[in-house]
């Protein structure tokens, strides 16, 4: 299945996300995902789980909930709705395609180390099971320009199916801050540098004791040309592969010689 292209019209899809299950990118995803198969399941958080990244709930149960049709929501996180979804909702027939999104806001840069929305990819890919994440950038405090992803989702994703892509990868797809007829094309792109959380807010609350509010500041902001910051900011739908063996190959091969 893996590096073969996928038909999505014998697909059996998972349409999950990091927003919670009520979210208007979910319900734009899982619309888009009818039009690619009729065999569609969603089964998404209850509550936003913003930036949870990798998270998996194991110190406390977790709860189902039937909603209509082949929907539920899972009182945990995006892993957990993953793992729930594969290993006990689905587990009679499993899901040949992962969608993940449409994320109220970019997954880019170093966002992919904090996002919810990428976990959920990422753990239906090491569960064996295709994955693409979908995020719609936008700037605060403007309004999220969800018409575009809206218009070109379908396409974008029926022609990374037609591709295919290996084991342990899986595709990270941003659609631009601009309407949806100002988009440019897509550009496969390389993972930029854009670390956020910089601008911390420091406050007391009403009995006196100091909190701490991390905000959306952000540096070293990479926009050289091949990355997908540079992408979406000048109109491209960036497409980027995403590998989970995070080892960096020639450290491994320095320290072998230098460590025996």
């Amino acid at each position: 299945m893996f590096g073969k292209p996928i038909d999505p019209s014998k697909a059996r899809i998972l349409v999950v996300n990091d927003d919670g299950y009520r979210a208007t990118g979910i319900g734009i995803l899982e619309k888009i995902a009818r039009k690619l198969s009729r065999d569609v399941w969603v089964v998404a958080p209850e509550s936003e789980q913003s930036a949870v990244s990798h998270s998996l709930t194991i110190r406390r149960p977790l709860r189902i909930r039937k909603m209509k049709g082949n929907r539920y929501a899972v009182d945990g996180t995006p892993t957990d709705s993953v793992m729930l979804a594969v290993q006990e909702i689905m587990k009679d027939k499993r899901p040949t395609l992962c969608l993940s999104g449409i994320n109220r806001g970019a997954n880019l840069g170093d966002d992919v180390t904090y996002s919810g929305t990428i976990a959920a990819a990422m753990e239906a890919t090491i569960l064996g099971v295709p994955a693409i994440a979908l995020s719609q950038f936008y700037t605060s405090p403007h309004p999220v320009k969800w018409t575009t992803a809206q218009r070109h989702a379908e396409a974008t994703i029926r022609k990374i199916l037609k591709l295919g892509w290996p084991e342990e990868t899986l595709i990270n797809v941003n659609f631009p801050d601009v309407p949806a007829a100002a988009v440019r094309g897509i550009e496969v792109a390389r993972q930029g540098r854009y670390k956020t959380g910089d601008e911390i807010a420091r406050n007391v609350d009403p009995r006196g004791e100091p909190y701490f509010w991390i905000g959306q500041a952000m540096r070293g902001r990479d926009t050289r040309r091949g990355t997908d910051i540079r992408a979406v900011d000048t109109g491209h739908i960036s497409v980027t592969p995403i590998h989970l063996d995070l080892t960096h190959k020639p450290t491994l091969r320095r320290f072998a010689k230098g460590l025996a």
